[in-house]
């Protein structure tokens, strides 16, 4: 996609290296590789979490301001996903907050095919900040970092899903995508869609699983109602019961069935494969 400029960006920015980097969600799949990656680089991290100092609650924004005081820069990872209703409101709220702080810099995560994504994605981009946006299709890592990890570790992975292809992306590429952004003025104003270099359905993905770890671990189609169901008997939250469900009936619709070149385009070189991940992961004994 296109650069856009914004006269308020007129002026090169350059983050300051003695300002810590606010990696917001720093303890989830994405956060903490970004927190990772920063510290190994030289760069002062603070963790946005509950757990944090200063603490960052998204239900709370009392806390956004204090956990923003002093940073040069932000990753943005909304809880529980920007496609719950307002969340574009939020990350409004959010920027408004930074910009009041002097943090101008804001690297936001993104959902691909999700209209409340794209409302969010547009709040930030009319903020005035320094944004670059990082748009995801489906987490590798949720096979092995997340509620399908039971699934798979049970053999059986029981999803409300057909035959329609995802080009499923590495968390460690949208790690690298986000440090990049956070860390070089060039890729302020951008629009990233990340995914891996090809399409494969959920069940050729379980089977590359069940491939690279020498077990039986099957796809097993169920329904929406019995999906949300057993989501429910395992303790997930209404809230993350509602949004998958979202995500199983309206977003696997086919709309999300294409490859993107965000990954090359922000890093200059390919996107890591599916079956590459289940090799690493398999290797380091995660599934055993």
């Amino acid at each position: 996609m296109e650069r856009l400029t914004y006269p308020a960006l007129n002026v090169a920015m350059t983050t300051r290296t003695d300002a810590p980097v606010l990696v917001i969600g720093g303890t989830g799949k994405t956060g903490r590789r970004v927190a990772a990656r920063l510290t190994e680089r030289g760069v002062p991290v603070r963790i946005g979490s509950r757990s944090g100092t200063p603490r960052f609650d998204w239900e709370d924004h009392g806390t956004w301001g204090p956990a923003l005081a002093g940073t040069s820069a932000a990753y943005v990872s909304f809880f529980p996903d920007l496609a719950v209703p307002g969340a574009p409101e939020a990350i409004a709220e959010l920027a408004r907050v930074a910009l009041a702080q002097g943090t101008r810099r804001l690297v936001l995560l993104s959902g691909r095919g999700e209209e409340e994504a794209e409302r969010a994605e547009q709040a930030l981009q009319a903020s005035g900040a320094a944004w670059t946006i990082v748009r995801c299709s489906w987490f590798n890592q949720n096979f092995s970092e997340d509620h399908l990890y039971d699934h798979v570790m049970a053999g059986e992975v029981a999803l409300p899903i057909g035959d329609v292809p995802e080009p499923f992306v590495d968390a460690d590429d949208i790690a690298d995508v986000a440090v990049a952004a956070l860390t070089d003025d060039r890729h302020i104003g951008r629009l990233y869609e990340l995914t891996g270099p090809r399409l494969i359905t959920f069940a050729d993905a379980v089977a590359e699983i069940g491939a690279a770890t020498g077990r039986d671990v099957r796809l097993t189609r169920v329904s929406h109602d019995d999906y949300a169901a057993d989501l429910t008997r395992h303790g997930v939250p209404a809230d993350v019961v509602a949004l998958l469900r979202y995500l199983f009936t309206v977003v696997f619709d086919g709309r999300n069935a294409s490859v993107a070149d965000g990954v090359q385009r922000a890093l200059g070189r390919p996107a890591r494969d599916f079956r590459d991940y289940a090799a690493r992961t398999a290797a380091a004994g995660v599934w055993s």
